[in-house]
């Protein structure tokens, strides 16, 4: 398997058990790193799903400022209780329910008028759980259907006298860390004693039969009602403070409220008063009376409408946290580009907008996982794609330096757009221009290799320079000499004029290094240039591991052969008539130096003779001869 293969399955494998690892802490419930975020995402769900209408089954009777001011303070008298109580058992209530704690005596008259109240009407009132530290949360350690109920320190619970005359439920909720209630436990223990909570014990009540615990959920009435982890009810606020109707006391007292409002609906009594303390924050309010919250965890259990989120949904979770990781490290490995991006960009947008359509149709799926299992692995798998691709880029940039250095600019640019350059042989009109040391060979023999190295490398920069300068394109150096070809990547007019120029500058410029090495050794050296211009074939030369860029036919080997017509008539270049003519009448060999020719010239290994000019620069006096 080829090294990039394994990695990218490596790298798909690792964000695949990275969400696996996450999906069973979340199905065990341990993920509480999440809970803020989640918090966060289920509000913008709430609030995208909106304000809906709830079921007309309970109503909310408030102990409100008007009816502490009316009854000279909170709390309450129990006199004043028991008359709002017995002012809803007038209107016929299915049940009432007191969110209040009756943990404390009062006075014998009020207690007895508050034990009379809730005997005339099927009643339901709070208690409490303490839980050890403050902590509003610690669950058992037991196995089986009562797994994770939360086991507390001990139990606020009404007045035995109140209790013989109503049923008792606990009334704590789970909030995140914003105070926002998230969940209500259905049950509640202390060692082996068993407590339902306040909503739980309302919904027996109105079934009137007990319910069944079963792991992941509750049996009620022949329904199933599905739990979260450790039986806790996940709450789904309906809208703002007052969705569920709600009604003063004052109003109950005053004779205001009809029949019909109330008969045969489960009526919820709770303070509301300012100060009274008993509120929580919302994604609708920032102040919600708790009695609300009682009220709509109440109606969740009875109607059956609240948000689905118990195992099978935590178990889809598990698969989303799976899934979506490896598709997105899937797709950037795809395609790392601004498509891919976009891909990436939509498939996490997909699965964001499935969460909120889910909410909407009451399926709490987590939106933190998701995000967590993928969000790390496709940041971290990108930053080593994007750290390989620089190391790559790096390590193509040197070796495209390298390479650069033996391959012309202009054809490596060309090669760049058209690598299919040559692919074929091509027939063109072409300049050759050919530059030879004389006298090298028996130097050579005499200086050491660092030292021949160092002046061949002078040489061939002096060579490179001026052939760059001029257009051309060198073909090859051959140790001593060098190729330089004027037509390519494409032919042009001027090829020949450019030819010229070259040949001048070459002139010029090996004279002068000449002058600039040791007279001892530049005593043993001239040069000499031949120059022709014809039809060659242009084509890549080679195997399959390497190819080079070449010209072939007559015209290479006539410029070669001017070179010794160059050294024989004592001559720094030798060009032909067909070079100087297609040059032009104001090519730089006519206008400087020493121009003679054309002369009929027997060229070695041709039967025919061919007209040459021969061209000596003005500095030709000053610093020795040109060809040796």
């Amino acid at each position: 398997m080829k090294r990039w293969s394994f990695q990218t399955l490596a790298a798909v494998a690792l964000a695949g058990l990275w969400g696996l690892g996450l999906g069973l802490m979340h199905l065990r419930g341990d993920t509480r790193f999440l809970d803020r975020f989640e918090a966060t995402m289920t509000d913008l769900r709430t609030l995208f799903r909106g304000r809906i209408d709830p079921p007309d089954l309970v109503k909310i009777v408030t102990i409100d400022d008007d009816v502490v001011w009316n009854e000279g303070g909170y709390p309450l008298p129990r006199t004043a209780l028991a008359r709002i109580i017995g002012g809803v058992a007038r209107l016929q209530p299915k049940l009432v329910v007191v969110d209040l704690l009756l943990v404390d005596p009062g006075s014998e008259e009020g207690d007895q008028a508050l034990e009379q109240a809730l005997g005339q009407v099927p009643s339901v009132i709070a208690g409490a759980a303490v839980f050890a530290e403050g902590k509003q949360w610690i669950a058992s350690g037991d196995t089986g259907p009562m797994a994770g109920v939360p086991s507390a320190d001990r139990f606020l619970l009404p007045l035995q006298r109140f209790a013989d005359r109503a049923a008792v439920g606990i009334v704590n909720v789970v909030t995140d860390q914003s105070g926002t209630p998230r969940f209500f436990p259905m049950l509640f223990r202390r060692g082996s004693r068993i407590e339902a909570s306040l909503p739980l014990r309302v919904a027996t009540a109105v079934a009137a039969e007990n319910a069944g615990v079963e792991s992941n959920r509750l049996t009620l009435a022949g329904r199933s009602i599905p739990t979260d982890v450790s039986h806790v009810l996940p709450l789904a606020f309906y809208g703002p403070s007052g969705t569920i109707p709600t009604f003063s006391a004052a109003a109950v007292l005053n004779g205001q409220i009809t029949p019909e409002m109330i008969k045969d609906r489960i009526v919820v009594i709770g303070a509301t008063v300012t100060g009274g303390g008993d509120v929580f924050p919302t994604p609708f309010d920032s102040v919600l009376p708790g009695v609300e919250v009682i009220a709509t965890a109440i109606t969740h259990l009875v109607a059956g409408d609240g948000v689905l989120r118990d195992r099978t949904v935590r178990l889809a979770d598990v698969g989303f946290a799976v899934v979506l990781p490896v598709i997105l490290v899937g797709l950037l490995v795809w395609r790392r580009s601004a498509i891919g991006l976009v891909v990436i960009a939509a498939v996490f947008l997909m699965s964001l907008g499935l969460n909120f359509a889910a909410f909407s149709r009451g399926i709490w799926l987590s939106a933190a996982l998701p995000m967590a299992a993928a969000i790390p692995p496709v940041i971290l798998f990108g930053a080593l794609q994007l750290w390989q691709g620089r190391r790559r880029a790096q390590y193509f940039a040197m070796r495209s330096g390298l390479l650069q250095q033996f391959q012309a600019p202009v054809v490596r640019d060309w090669l760049t757009r058209h690598p299919d350059f040559l692919a074929k042989p091509v027939q063109q009109d072409a300049a050759i221009v050919f530059i030879d040391l004389s006298g090298f060979t028996a130097l050579s023999e005499t200086m050491a290799a660092d030292s021949i190295r160092e002046l061949l490398k002078s040489f061939h920069a002096l060579i490179d320079r001026e052939a760059v300068a001029s257009g051309g394109v060198i073909t090859s150096f051959m140790g001593d000499g060098a190729m330089i070809l004027f037509g390519l990547p494409e032919p042009r007019p001027d090829d020949s004029a450019h030819a010229a120029h070259c040949c001048a500058s070459l002139c010029d410029g090996t004279q002068k290094w000449l002058a600039s090495l040791p007279p001892l050794i530049a005593a043993q050296l001239g040069f000499k240039i031949g120059a022709h211009f014809g039809t060659i074939v242009a084509s890549r030369l080679g195997g399959r591991s390497y190819q080079h860029i070449t010209a072939t036919g007559d015209t290479v080997n006539i410029a070669s052969r001017l070179m010794e017509v160059a050294a024989r008539q004592g001559a720094e270049l030798a060009i032909s008539d067909e070079m100087l003519r297609a040059a032009g009448t104001g090519n730089v060999l006519s206008a400087s130096g020493s121009l003679s020719g054309p002369m009929d010239t027997q060229i070695r290994g041709r039967s025919r003779s061919l007209k040459v000019w021969l061209w000596k620069s003005s500095r030709i006096g000053e610093s020795g001869s040109a060809a040796g």
